[in-house]
């Protein structure tokens, strides 16, 4: 047997560290996409009402 299958399957922490990391920039990346989104439902939105000077939407 290899000795790392003896350590319980704790790991190393550079491991954990890493594994947050992915976590933190995956989670990052979903906000960014999920702005994105929240913006052009906003287009969307003032378009669909009729509006022709949409560009000044602000967020909320």
């Amino acid at each position: 047997m290899d000795e790392d299958d003896d350590r319980g399957g704790s790991g190393s922490p550079w491991r954990a560290l890493v594994g947050l990391l992915v976590l933190i920039v995956v989670g990052i990346g979903v906000w960014f996409v999920m702005q994105q989104l929240r913006q052009s439902a906003a287009m969307q939105d003032c378009l669909a009402s009729g509006r022709t000077n949409c560009a000044p939407v602000v967020g909320r």
